[in-house]
């Protein structure tokens, strides 16, 4: 079975499209093609990749990407994690299906780096319960 191509789009693509990435690889990614992007290139927030290592995901080997490199490939889903990026997210002519889910943005946590952190954890875990319950299980329904 052909593997279902996912973009997540984030502004940065530093911390929500990166986790996105990570971890629908990590729990589907014998089914799913997982890629993030962003409209512009910045770099993996430090504390994203330290919440990911928390669930047992390593998100260090990845790097941040602009969605130029995307704009003309099939995609499955094409998935905004944060409002900005829905606004300005162009139109995918190759998407089959273009989905919103808003966020907040981990990087705007205020307090200790152990409070930004655990911020970080609660993204990351609502995250994942989209992922789960939008992509992994409605897929899964659908094959």
């Amino acid at each position: 079975m052909e593997k279902q191509r996912v973009l997540f789009l984030c502004t940065h693509n530093s911390a929500r499209s990166q986790m996105a990435e990570g971890l629908l690889r990590e729990v589907a990614g014998e089914r799913f093609e997982s890629h993030s992007a962003g409209t512009e290139k910045t770099h993996v927030r430090p504390l994203a990749i330290e919440a990911m290592r928390e669930v047992g995901v390593d998100l260090s080997g990845q790097e941040s990407k602009t969605l130029d490199r995307y704009i003309r490939e099939p995609f499955d889903y094409v998935v905004t994690v944060c409002d900005s990026a829905n606004e300005a997210c162009p139109f995918f002519p190759n998407a089959r299906e273009r989905l919103h889910w808003s966020f907040p943005d981990p990087s705007k946590a205020e307090g200790s780096e152990k409070e930004k952190l655990a911020f970080y954890g609660e993204v990351r875990d609502a995250i994942r319960r989209r992922i789960e319950s939008e992509l992994v299980n409605v897929g899964s329904a659908r094959s």
